[in-house]
């Protein structure tokens, strides 16, 4: 059942939400669109009260905004516990990649996960290695799916009235093929996607090419999810 009123007025966090608009202009995987988006939960200790804000990217990168904002606020020695979850419409460049890691590591008691709808300049060399430090740093990576994208339209989008239910969807191939190029990069293989922009009609292309080493290194179940390779069939 949906609601036929859109987040209700008495609600706190809807000061706090993004038009239905900017959600799809920042997280759709189609849009390379340039400036970032960050959606973000704070959850501290035992508590079942989760905290929730929006982040644009202004002169410096969303994610330091967030730091910056967070460590002014909070004692760095406090002893609670704190579960932080970031949707990005882009993931971290090195740099920002490097200020994430030297921020976790001054608060030991902040765990964090991170959503990203796309992967931010992700032939360049530093940005792979960056993700990659991140990753074994202890910090969850993932490419969002139908359920991220729910979960955000119905927590930080002010949905027209009715229109709970109707957050946008994406085909899957495109969430399939971040993902891949997601694992290229922490298995440190070459990118196997390369993505390019008609700028005359707005189309985004996405191409593939697969090595040898990406054939034997992947695990079979995400090529097989893509639909590149086929299962193969025992005959009696």
């Amino acid at each position: 059942m949906t609601s036929e009123k859109g987040p209700s007025t008495g609600d706190p966090t809807l000061r706090r939400r993004i038009e239905p608009w900017e959600f799809e202009a920042f997280f759709d995987p189609r849009e390379l669109r340039k400036e970032a988006c960050l959606l973000y939960e704070i959850k501290w200790g035992a508590s079942h009260k989760i905290w929730r804000n929006t982040g644009k990217s202004t002169t410096t990168h969303v994610e330091v905004n967030f730091i910056e904002k967070f460590t002014s606020e909070r004692r760095s020695d406090s002893p609670i516990s704190c579960s932080i979850t970031w949707f990005l419409s882009w993931s971290p460049c090195w740099e920002c990649s490097k200020a994430i890691r030297e921020f976790l590591s001054q608060h030991p008691s902040v765990t964090l996960v991170i959503y990203v709808a796309r992967l931010f300049w992700h032939m360049d060399q530093q940005n792979r290695q960056g993700l990659r430090d991140l990753i074994n740093s202890g910090v969850t990576v993932q490419i969002m799916r139908v359920s991220e994208y729910c979960h955000c339209w119905r927590n930080f989008v002010n949905y027209p009235p009715g229109k709970e239910a109707s957050c946008p969807t994406y085909p899957p191939l495109w969430v399939m093929l971040y993902a891949l190029e997601l694992h290229c990069v922490i298995l440190s293989l070459p990118p196997c996607l390369k993505i390019s922009r008609r700028c005359q009609n707005q189309l985004t292309f996405f191409r593939l090419t697969l090595q040898n080493c990406h054939y034997q290194t992947i695990p079979p179940h995400i090529l097989l999810a893509t639909g590149l390779i086929q299962p193969s069939v025992t005959w009696r």
